[in-house]
């Protein structure tokens, strides 16, 4: 083969890349006019501030990292879910499952739909983190914003049953093993047949910054995505894709907090790293909502990975976005 024919098939094979970046990445973002939010709104949004922050604060500070081997630790994270969402007036239920001779906890409650209870509207958090970090970001500002959502869903009806879930057992060494508490929890979904038409997998969203080169991708999305970490993302697989549409339109019309999105191969890092793997593997759509964790956030997986390094007005703001999103799905 000759240089010419080499040039050629490598702009044929650029060309394909580009387009199906396209289809999958770009070509999905949806176009609509961005909201000027009222002050009801940003009443919500304020008040989440501070709600989301005591979370994170009891979360990382007074109880510390959380997990199997410090299994008190994440007893006592599992307690304060449950206490919150039992002062919220849910009725807590709770799944165990054993793991190193130590019973894990997977903890949901729910809406039951009006008008189509079959129909279920998953929003899930792993609340457990690496034995040396107290999760402040990894996954404190996701549990935070999991138990603010459920507060402001619980005075609301919905058409589809909306449940929340938080889930044990989501990081190393247990992550895509049958140990790990999410997918412990899908597998026993798809066991009982139950139709989740969604799942919404809030994994690290707390960190966020307006400074040129905060954002780091894995090949080949740093093409098509913009190099500030100053935006949420909304991700999925191909199978995936139309919830992510769908999300990120309702999330664009009801928040004015920057946002990207990527349907793309679950094969390409860091896509399924996190809950939402679980649900794909059982055949179920799901996304995760991310600040994208160690592409941005340089404290990822440390013992730094504390309450001072959120940025708790855009968590507010992007806890607001999902909350609205979520609404339009359910309502």
């Amino acid at each position: 083969m000759n240089k010419a024919m080499v040039y050629v098939a490598l702009l044929a094979l650029f060309t394909a890349f580009s387009i199906w970046a396209y289809k999958a990445m770009i070509d999905i973002r949806p176009k609509v006019n961005r909201p000027k939010l009222n002050p009801h709104a940003q009443q919500i949004i304020d008040d989440l501030e501070g709600r989301l922050k005591m979370h994170i604060i009891v979360l990382a500070e007074e109880i510390g990292p959380r997990d199997v081997f410090v299994p008190d630790k994440l007893n006592a994270a599992a307690d304060y879910i449950c206490q919150f969402w039992e002062k919220t007036g849910y009725e807590v239920n709770t799944q165990t499952f054993m793991v190193e001779n130590i019973t894990c906890r997977n903890l949901a409650v729910e809406i039951p739909g009006k008008f189509k209870p079959d129909e279920i509207v998953l929003i899930g958090a792993h609340y457990d983190t690496v034995s040396w970090s107290p999760g402040a970001n990894d996954n404190g500002s996701a549990v935070a914003a999991l138990l603010e959502l459920s507060r402001l869903f619980s005075a609301k009806s919905a058409i589809r049953t909306v449940r929340f879930v938080a889930f044990s057992n989501e990081e190393p060494p247990f992550f895509k093993t049958s140990q790990m508490g999410s997918l412990v929890y899908a597998k026993a979904c798809r066991k009982k047949k139950e139709k989740i038409v969604a799942m919404v997998c809030l994994e690290t969203i707390g960190y966020y910054r307006d400074e040129p080169k905060t954002q780091k991708y894995p090949f080949p999305l740093s093409f098509f995505y913009p190099n500030k970490g100053n935006f949420v993302a909304i991700v999925g697989n191909h199978r995936s894709k139309p919830l992510v549409k769908s999300f990120a339109r309702y999330f664009m019309e009801e928040s004015d907090f920057p946002v990207e999105c990527a349907a793309t191969f679950g094969f390409i890092t860091g896509i399924d790293w996190s809950d939402h793997w679980s649900f794909w593997h059982c055949g179920y759509p799901a996304i995760m909502i991310t600040d994208t964790a160690l592409f941005r956030y340089p404290y990822y997986h440390s013992s730094q990975d504390t309450p001072d390094k959120i940025d708790d007005h855009s968590l507010a703001r992007v806890t607001y976005g999902v909350y609205r999103a979520l609404t339009r799905m359910v309502e």
